[in-house]
């Protein structure tokens, strides 16, 4: 239960006071780059503004090329450069709506829930999340269960990390196609659900609670994982094939101005920033200002943090704490293995025979995301051998065989590359302080911390 405090109250009301004065003001320019649009949000100052706008550019599928931003005072100021996925400007009119009524005084706020496998009977769905000890089959046996209890799975999405795995999928009745809302039949399917997690005797999966609300899936998903504690370094069987692909993290205290600055790089993929702000956010800190760079095969991420007591990082412990939550945000989604494809019509237990049939051929199931347009089924996995071990041609060829040539395609995963091995520190500043800075410098957004 949330505490009450007569302080915060008074805060949020003056934010939406703040809000309805000086309503988002969002411009799309097509104008000022030859290669990206700039989408420039300017706003009075809300904590999770920052998140909010990320989330709407991420759930758009739009490419985060460089972003600035400053959020210190009452007001803030964000400039993102972005595409489409194949490289474009953009041409959609709706954008500059869609964050304005993210950030609006009316902006649903995103809360926290605490559950391993909740479910949440929604207008159109039943929401079910799990989380727990990753091993080889557990997605078969989960799509198993669901079918004989008669749920027809209609969207979901499934992380692995750390030999932790947590998931968020939506059910209906497979019989009307209605939400499942009978109290009794939601605690027989927790219970199926929860003998599945418990079947290695992990005690982290014995935990079941029904969700009280929702919030984004993928927000939530990261949320599971931190909960799960999968950043813990010590919860993990190996040093595995995955410590190659590690970001480079660093974190110290720029003192003289009160900020913990905290510098990121890694190989570029999508969806990368919202991962990083979305964990600090989670972690309670603020971002002040930041810069992105993310134009080549590395993206290289600077953040000027406080907790949102207004102090920065204090200690070695939560220190390193804050890189390893880092290097996992960026890390779950980042998956090794082989890309398949599966489209064709849908049908009752088309994912557990799917998945059934990997692990019959040795599969893991390593990253899924499940959806339904219409009467056909669009699914994406990512295998590695049940091991761990890369998967041979004649392996994936036999697995189509058997699920048909026609619905499942193999792409090797794009963004399994590993990044540079070269260790030590490194700053975003150095290497770009001078192009960024000056830019929000002549904004009046920041001063220089040197």
């Amino acid at each position: 239960m949330d505490c009450w405090s007569p302080s915060l109250s008074v805060d949020d009301e003056f934010q939406k006071l703040a809000l309805r004065v000086n309503p988002p003001r969002v411009t799309v320019d097509n104008g000022s780059s030859r290669k990206a649009t700039l989408i420039k949000v300017d706003s009075a100052n809300k904590r999770g503004s920052l998140l909010e706008v990320v989330q709407v550019l991420n759930d758009l599928n739009l490419i985060i090329r460089r972003a600035y931003i400053s959020s210190d005072g009452e007001w803030f100021m964000d400039v993102f450069h972005v595409t489409d996925q194949q490289g474009n400007k953009l041409c959609d009119d709706g954008i500059a709506e869609r964050i304005q009524q993210s950030l609006g005084p009316r902006a649903r706020s995103f809360r926290a829930l605490r559950s391993s496998v909740g479910v949440q009977a929604a207008t159109e769905h039943t929401t079910i999340e799990l989380t727990g000890r990753d091993r080889a089959g557990l997605l078969s046996e989960v799509f198993a269960v669901l079918a004989e209890l008669r749920c027809n799975v209609v969207a979901g999405e499934v992380w692995t990390h750390n030999s932790r795995m947590a998931s968020v999928v939506y059910i209906t009745d497979g019989q009307t196609g209605r939400p499942i809302d009978d109290s009794e039949r939601l605690s027989e399917i927790k219970e199926f659900l929860l003998n599945v997690l418990k079947a290695d005797k992990d005690m982290r999966s014995a935990n079941t609670a029904v969700s009280v609300g929702s919030t984004h899936k993928e927000r939530r998903l990261h949320q599971m994982m931190y909960a799960d504690r999968d950043y813990d370094l010590h919860s993990a069987d190996s040093g595995s094939a995955s410590d190659r692909s590690k970001p480079l993290v660093t974190v110290e205290n720029c003192a003289d101005k009160g900020y913990t600055v905290v510098n990121l790089r890694c190989p570029d993929r999508p969806k990368l920033l919202f991962d990083t702000v979305c964990t600090l956010t989670d972690m309670q800190y603020v971002v002040y200002h930041a810069t992105v760079i993310a134009e080549g095969p590395e993206a290289y991420q600077e953040y000027y943090i406080r907790h949102t007591d207004g102090c920065p990082i204090s200690s070695e412990g939560e220190r390193q704490r804050v890189i390893h939550c880092l290097e996992a945000a960026i890390r779950r989604r980042t998956s090794e293995g082989i890309r398949l494809e599966l489209c064709g019509d849908d049908r009752a237990g088309l994912l557990s025979d799917v998945t059934r049939i990997f692990r019959e051929n040795s599969l893991s199931v390593t990253r899924a995301e499940v959806m339904t347009r219409g009467s056909q089924a669009v699914n994406v996995f990512y295998v590695t051998g049940a091991s761990g071990n890369p998967v041979t041609s004649e392996t994936i060829e036999a697995v189509r065989q058997e699920i048909g040539l026609t619905i499942l395609r193999v792409e090797e995963d794009m963004y399994s590359k590993s990044p540079p091995q070269e260790s030590g520190r490194f700053s975003l500043g150095n290497l770009f302080r001078t192009r960024s800075e000056k830019f929000l410098y002549n904004l009046g957004l920041i001063k220089s911390c040197s």
